[in-house]
């Protein structure tokens, strides 16, 4: 439930820029254009190419039709100097689902592709895995107020990451879950730094799939670098996303704190492979999102 805080900071709080970091221009009836931040020098952000490659299939659906997944490869590295085509292929419409291919083109090569699936809301029994009894996102930290000085200088003159807010659970905090060996873990309360519009929920969907390719890659590492989103040390692994899938299980707003819990089952042949769930303050488990990173050790 919206808490009194959290309506008071959507009805007072500037008209933000994060919901510009999703928009796209329609070219044709299938064909968008968007642009997109660096994520590492000279590479866009993989998080906003996917949230623009969905709001362009989004685009093409019915309103009444939600996402409920999306399965996605990145390819090549995305030019952030460059724009971006969004060619959409409208594979279905049946009469519950929908489904829509995009790949992502940049100077006549395929950089990433998405299969993305919409369907119809209907009624049915509920059941979901609660949310781990952690701390609140109330009184941690900013993530980016660890970070040393030249790394926060850096960060300001990065559009994107300038309209996100991130929050680490300590590794100490009462409520997690027990550490299983071979799989390290991490909590992270997030939302976008600034609120978005009420009656988009496709809006909403593309700020979490932006959001959930924050931390996940990190997550794989952290046997080898513990704090490395957090960087209380210089980085010591080259990472870069290779696929991302999400699934959509309930309504939620991205403008509000989510928990992100994660954890990384395997890593091995320069691969790691990361699980996540987004838990809202109610503790309804509304999004869950698996991904395969590049995972390097700097030499």
């Amino acid at each position: 439930m919206t808490d009194l805080t959290e309506q008071a900071r959507r009805a007072d709080a500037p008209a933000g820029s994060f919901a510009s970091l999703l928009e796209i221009e329609r070219l044709d009836e299938n064909t968008f254009r968007g642009r997109c931040h660096a994520g590492a020098p000279m590479r866009a952000f993989g998080g906003q190419v996917a949230a623009q490659a969905l709001t362009a299939a989004g685009r093409t659906c019915d309103d009444e039709r939600a996402v409920h997944s999306l399965h996605s490869y990145f390819l090549l590295p995305g030019d952030p100097t460059e724009p971006i085509d969004y060619e959409v292929d409208r594979v279905r419409d049946g009469m519950s689902y929908t489904t829509r291919r995009v790949t992502a083109v940049q100077n006549g090569n395929a950089i990433f592709t998405l299969s993305a699936s919409f369907k119809r809301p209907e009624p049915a029994a509920e059941r979901h895995r609660p949310m781990p009894p952690v701390p609140g996102p109330d009184g941690l930290p900013d993530a980016f107020s660890l970070w040393e000085p030249a790394a926060r200088e850096a960060l300001a003159r990065t559009e994107g990451f300038r309209e996100l807010e991130l929050r680490f659970v300590p590794d100490d905090a009462p409520g997690l879950p027990e550490a299983v060996p071979g799989m390290p873990q991490q909590f992270v309360w997030l939302r976008t730094g600034s609120p978005l519009p009420d009656g988009d929920p496709l809006l909403h969907t593309c700020a979490l799939t932006y959001l959930s390719d924050l931390t996940l890659a990190s997550t794989a590492g952290l046997h080898v670098q513990p704090n490395f989103f957090r960087r209380i040390e210089p980085p010591r692994l080259l990472m870069a996303s290779l696929d991302h899938a999400m699934w959509f299980h309930r309504p939620f707003r991205a403008d509000e704190w989510l928990l992100f819990a994660q954890r990384s089952p395997s890593s091995s042949d320069g691969r790691g492979l990361s699980l996540g769930e987004f838990y809202d303050r109610d503790g309804r488990l509304v999004a869950s999102a698996v991904q395969e990173a590049l995972i390097r050790e700097r030499r």
